[in-house]
């Protein structure tokens, strides 16, 4: 039997079921989006009441996005923030996708709340800074490239410490560093063109109301490969 540890898949909550029935759980889309990248997977469900495993069961953790907001404080995120605060400090490799980023941010003394300028939806350009450049996970990335993003909350201000590597026009801080194992983005790596489509389909009616523009944001949409290639990379660097 190996005894190599798996890459942790921590699920925040449960996609709408027309979204699950499709694609299946969130812990589904990192699997697909992974593939071969990672020895194992575990996956653990805070919000149904599961226990957090140890550090010492799992080589790495993925936080992934969810339909709840951090500043609902509900009782199993705040849970989750107790142990992922935890694991930054202890320096596990982490990796926080939307609501993770965000919750990161929340528990390592940043702010998070509600953008002031609205809900940032699309298939939409990321820059890296200088340092984003020269960033060990990232210098292998264009200067500028595609992601899928989908939030209306984010972070407002990032922790003390945390080094900014890349934004959006809409927000500034797409990208955290917290060490050298422990990255955190905004945007979702893990979806495909299709996943985005169903789920933008999913609120069509909600974001009609919004105001937005359907048929300029179905155009947008396109696969994003640079962005799923940080996430590919985090799991082959400590999960293969």
């Amino acid at each position: 039997m190996s005894l190599r540890l798996p890459l942790l898949i921590v699920q925040m909550g449960s996609p709408p079921d027309a979204l699950r029935e499709q694609f299946g759980d969130q812990s589904d889309w990192f699997r697909t989006a992974v593939g071969d990248a990672a020895h194992r997977i575990r996956v653990a469900h805070p919000d149904l009441g599961e226990a957090l495993p140890d550090v010492s069961e799992f080589a790495a953790a993925v936080i992934t996005g969810s339909w709840a907001m951090v500043t609902d404080r509900a009782d199993w995120s705040e849970r989750t923030g107790r142990w992922t605060k935890g694991l930054i400090e202890a320096g596990k490799p982490l990796l926080g996708v939307c609501y993770g980023h965000q919750l990161m941010a929340d528990v390592m003394g940043g702010v998070t709340d509600y953008h002031p300028a609205g809900r940032e939806l699309g298939t939409l350009p990321i820059t890296l800074n200088a340092q984003g450049r020269e960033d060990p996970w990232l210098g292998q990335l264009p200067p500028v490239f595609s992601a899928h993003l989908t939030h209306a909350q984010t972070v407002l201000v990032p922790p003390p410490g945390t080094q900014l590597l890349a934004s959006s026009t809409h927000d500034p801080h797409q990208i955290l560093r917290y060490g050298p194992d422990v990255l955190s983005v905004q945007f979702h790596p893990e979806f495909s063109e299709d996943l985005f489509n169903a789920c933008v389909l999913k609120r069509e009616s909600a974001l009609v109301a919004e105001g937005i523009d359907l048929e300029a944001l179905k155009s947008s949409i396109h696969e994003t490969p640079y962005a799923r290639q940080i996430l590919l990379q985090f799991a082959r660097r400590y999960a293969s």
